[in-house]
Parts: structure tokens; sequence; C-alpha cells
């Protein structure tokens, strides 16, 4: 799940991108207004945050803007604001829900993931592979009717690969979907994710529903053997 963080405040940034990432989302991050526009034009997002006191247009005029031209994205208001009519004016100005600071890493991650829900209804769907059954909406595995402790990680991986089940997923797509642009390390971190996996999702039930395919890619068998 991919999210844009627009603000200005550096060190907040920093505290959000190391929860969201922990908490299994791809951060981008803006700290003006414009740029963070831009960016939520050439790219995709599951969620956009907007802090309201932001240089150049405030976070009012952004989510205004980004409706205006008619960017649907979920967008959560997050701003030391704490008024009725702030939040009255964040809501009718395009904003899908309001925090003020300071917050819970809970509740944000829980609001957030609310929004992408609504946003995306048909992502909470069960789907099932043989056996294995992946629930995108409560983020939860089981297989055999058991349930799998997947890290954040790990679940979307093996998501991502189960919205093409039987095709070929390279690495380099699996490592564009889950980790964020900011990620400097290797396509090493999808092998050790899909490693455990197989350890957590095949092994224990004498499976092998997750394949590696020649060139550098994996795929999820449909029927879960």
């Amino acid at each position: 799940m991919r999210v844009l963080v627009m603000d200005d405040d550096v060190r907040l940034v920093d505290l959000l991108q190391q929860g969201l990432r922990a908490a299994g989302f791809a951060v981008d991050s803006a700290s003006d207004s414009l740029d963070g526009i831009a960016m939520a034009a050439s790219d995709n997002y599951d969620v956009i945050i907007v802090d309201v006191m932001m240089p150049r247009l405030n976070g009012y005029k952004v989510c205004a803007h980004l409706r205006s031209v008619g960017d649907n994205t979920p967008i959560l208001m997050l701003t030391a604001k704490d008024g009725e009519y702030d939040e009255a004016e964040g809501l009718e100005t395009g904003a899908d829900d309001y925090l003020t600071k300071p917050f819970s890493f809970v509740v944000l991650n829980a609001r957030l993931r609310a929004l992408i829900r609504r946003a995306r209804p048909e992502r909470q769907i069960v789907q099932h592979f043989g056996d294995l059954e992946i629930d995108t909406g409560a983020r939860r595995c089981r297989r055999a009717g058991q349930d799998i402790a997947l890290t954040p990680r790990e679940f979307d991986v093996l998501a991502f690969l189960a919205v093409t089940p039987d095709i070929a997923i390279s690495k380099a797509a699996i490592l564009d979907q889950v980790w964020d642009s900011t990620y400097e390390g290797g396509a090493n971190i999808v092998e050790v994710n899909v490693s455990a996996l197989r350890r957590k999702i095949d092994r224990p039930f004498r499976r092998a529903s997750i394949e590696t395919v020649p060139g550098g890619a994996y795929r999820l068998r449909s029927d879960g053997a």
C-alpha cells in the first residue's frame, strides 16, 4: 500500500515514515504542497496524508485542487488545529478524515486502512488458492484452517502475487509495488520475504504454492499445490 505524506515538518515526516513503513506502507513524502500535488498526479497512491499548514498552498487548498482535477484518492488531513470549524473546512474541501496532533500511530494506521478499504471495496475479498486463504480486507492469511502470522511486508508480497495467480511477477515489479521509492537496497529483500513466506505458508503444510520462475520472478499457483 502506497501513501504520500505532504508535510514540511521534517522531524514529523521522519517519524511518520518510520511508523508507516513498520506497519507495511510504502511511503513517499513532499515538504512543499506544489511538489506534493505533482507527485500525486504522477503516481498511484492508496491514500494521501496532508498537513494543514503547508508552504505555498495550505492543506485545504491542496484538497480542493486534487478534487477539482478528479483525483479521488482518500485524503487524511493531519493538523494541530482541533477546532470544529477547522475540521469542517477540511472535510468540506475534500478531505475524507481529520486527525489532530499529537496522534497515536495505532489510530493513524487504523484510519488509513479504513480509508483504503472504503475507497477500494473490490480489495475486500477473500481469495482461495487450494487450502490457502488470503483475506486482503482483514490482512489475514490462513492455510488448512490455521491462521498464519505474517509481517506486513510478507503479507503485501503475498497479496501482490495473488493479484495475478499463475503469472510470473519479476522481483523488480514486487520491489516497486511493496517498497517505496526511497528504498536503497537490492532486490534480495524480495528473496528474503519470499523465503519467509515459504517457511510459513508452504513447508509446514508440504506445499509449494510459490514458485520460482527463471529470470528472477515468482508466481503463486492458483491451485495452491
